[in-house]
């Protein structure tokens, strides 16, 4: 998942400083996902969630196609990598927003992004047990730190709420969300370590996770609908362009680039932007507890970042 070189004498290959790159990627990808939270509050309870999955997908499966037949990238694979590709729709481009799209009737939006944010752990755990990754002790302990800084910053209402009734199957879904979207993680790296394109990849895999989502749709009996209005459709293609697009591309090449570990680390950062967003459109308050939150999470991110310059 990394590209890696081994000194003279050495067990373990070093971990790849970030460059100009992965800077860039790992911004685009906190301000993207960030902003999708809000977009997706405006989309739950007015079309099913099934159906918008088929609609937001389904464009941005267009989008990649249409990407894909512009640069001349390769489109036909044989039927192995189809089941790869299918597997990734499933995780990634269904089963991990539809839950999350669930969990938001039952949990606010700061605190969906809370609970996706625990994929750089999840991330680090699955690559330790399955591709054997060993995060560095300062990765780890930016884990920590970041974590400990989005616990005080929501300690408050999730003190208020407590895990009981909707709250607890909110918190379930979008765990259950984000175990699908580190899942995904791992087919969309083993893919990138064959060679296989990254573009033609996510195209083929948005197109099997929004046909996922529409066989979902009719078994269920949902109504294919759209609303005319301004903040719907706003939020759609928003979501199908920007969050979709163009932030699965840059994560999954960032994911390919400097490892999962890492990668994943850039979800702690969504629930400060998450926040900033709704300070602007929402009213939302900062306390105490969210300042000091939200430094530990700049000194987590921080620790990860630097990780690689050793």
């Amino acid at each position: 998942m990394n590209t890696r070189s081994f000194g003279p004498g050495s067990s373990t290959p070093p971990i790849k400083p970030f460059d100009m790159l992965d800077h860039g990627l790992y911004a685009l990808t906190v301000v993207a996902w960030s902003a999708s939270w809000f977009a997706i509050a405006q989309q739950v309870g007015t079309v099913s969630n099934e159906v918008n999955l088929v609609w937001r997908f389904g464009i941005a499966t267009i989008i990649m196609f249409g990407w894909v037949f512009a640069s001349r990238r390769p489109w036909r694979f044989p039927l192995t990598d189809h089941l790869r590709f299918a597997t990734l729709g499933i995780l990634i481009f269904s089963s991990n927003f539809l839950l999350f799209y669930y969990g938001a009737l039952y949990l606010v939006s700061g605190l969906l992004s809370v609970v996706f944010s625990l994929a750089s752990v999840i991330n680090m755990l699955l690559g330790a047990l399955v591709m054997r990754e060993k995060p560095s002790l300062r990765i780890v302990a930016g884990g920590i730190v970041g974590f400990a800084g989005i616990a005080l910053m929501f300690w408050p209402e999730l003190a208020a709420r407590g895990l009981s009734g909707g709250t607890l199957v909110g918190l379930l879904l979008c765990v259950a969300g984000t175990f699908s979207f580190c899942l995904g993680n791992l087919v969309s790296g083993a893919a990138q370590r064959r060679g296989l394109s990254l573009v033609s990849m996510n195209a083929w895999g948005m197109l099997y996770g929004t046909l996922w989502s529409g066989v979902l749709a009719l078994a269920l009996g949902r109504p294919f609908i759209v609303v005319p209005t301004f903040s719907y459709l706003g939020s759609l293609l928003f979501l199908s362009v920007i969050s979709t697009v163009v932030a699965f591309a840059a994560y999954l090449t960032l994911l390919g680039r400097i490892g999962g570990a890492r990668a994943g680390y850039a979800t702690v950062m969504f629930p400060v932007f998450a926040l900033l967003i709704s300070t602007v459109f929402e009213g939302y308050r900062w306390t105490p507890w969210a300042i000091a939150g939200l430094l530990l999470v700049a000194i987590g991110n921080v620790l990860v970042i630097r990780a690689g310059k050793r």
